[in-house]
């Protein structure tokens, strides 16, 4: 969803729009290693540790990124690729 109620306030988490994108890479515009090299820095990511408040398992939001944070670790992901 658009979740506009917490627009703007750098708390979304972005990897469903971002593994979209890997979506229409693969599936419409034919591009499957541009989707790989997207899936893999997302991947990346989630195994280096990094989370928005919505995947915190144990409780501790604390340790929560915001979604320009996130956006910016798979882009860096992204572009070790």
């Amino acid at each position: 969803g658009s979740a506009p109620d917490i627009a703007g306030t750098d708390h979304a988490n972005p990897l469903a729009t971002i593994l979209s994108a890997a979506m229409l890479l693969r599936y419409s515009l034919n591009a499957p290693a541009a989707a790989a090299s997207i899936e893999g820095a997302v991947a990346s990511v989630l195994a280096q540790g990094h989370r928005t408040a919505d995947l915190i398992v144990d409780g501790n939001h604390a340790a929560a990124i915001g979604t320009r944070a996130m956006g910016d670790a798979v882009v860096a992901a992204l572009q070790g690729h």
